[in-house]
Formats: structure tokens, C-alpha cells, sequence
């Protein structure tokens, strides 16, 4: 975790900590997970982006496995449909997965934000997303 970053959350799916910069860490485990571990981790996502009035996110899953299709399906068609407009979620900077189906996987979630005011960039490295999180206001 960097020196900046703050724990909020950790479950068996993942760890949420707040950044100074203005912006959540999610940080995805290689653990298996069950839906119910991943609905838990973007409840408390919205709950810290909601609070803090922040509408940035680095989604680091280097080491993620796929997501299933029951999660991608409520993450595209639930969650950041509410998250955007009750939360203020803007602007997801994704570090990818080493994985390829968990990029696949991803970019069905990425990929369904038509007509959210939600931008993602996908990013090799946590350095590159943090520094265009950095640049995009709220």
C-alpha cells in the first residue's frame, strides 16, 4: 500500500484504502471470492466515494481472477449505474490483469457505461494510472 493511502476495507476479494490524492485504491486478491464478498467491496466503494465527495478510483488486478458473469453483470447493470449517480464515480484508472480472462471479463464492465459520465483507462502500471487519475478533476 503506499505511503499516502489510508485502509478503509479488506474482505477475502480485496482491499479499499483511501488515498490523499483524492482517490480510492481497490486492490484486487488472487483469492477465490464469492459474489457476495465482491457486492461488500463496491458497496464500501460507493459508502468512502459518497463520503468523501471523490469521484477517482485506482482498480489495481494484477492478480484478479475473472470476474463471473453473475458479477459482471450486476457491477455493469446495478452498481455503477448507482454508483455514478448517487456516489459521483467519475474516473476509473484500471491497472490490468497479468490474466487474460480477467481482462476479458473486465472489459464486458468497462465497456457497458454508455451514457454514464464514467471514463476508464486501462494502465500497465500503478505509477501511469495514478499520475492520469492525478490529472482528471473530481
Amino acid at each position: 500500500m503506499p505511503p499516502s493511502s489510508v485502509p478503509y476495507f479488506e474482505n477475502a476479494a480485496a482491499r479499499l484504502s483511501e488515498d490523499a490524492a483524492g482517490f480510492v485504491h481497490l486492490y484486487w486478491k488472487a483469492a477465490p471470492r464469492t459474489f457476495g464478498d465482491t457486492q461488500v467491496v463496491f458497496t464500501h466503494l460507493a459508502e468512502v466515494l459518497r463520503r468523501r465527495g471523490w469521484g477517482r478510483v485506482l482498480i489495481n488486478q494484477q492478480v484478479m481472477l475473472p470476474f463471473s458473469v453473475e458479477e459482471q453483470r450486476w457491477i455493469a447493470e446495478q452498481w455503477l449505474p448507482r454508483a455514478v449517480q448517487e456516489a459521483g464515480y467519475r474516473f476509473g484508472a484500471v491497472v490490468v490483469a497479468r490474466d487474460v480472462l480477467t481482462r476479458l471479463a473486465t472489459a464486458y464492465v468497462t465497456t457497458h457505461v454508455q451514457g454514464l459520465p464514467l471514463v476508464y483507462r486501462s494502465f500497465e502500471t500503478e505509477a501511469e494510472a495514478e499520475a492520469w487519475l492525478g490529472a482528471q478533476a473530481g
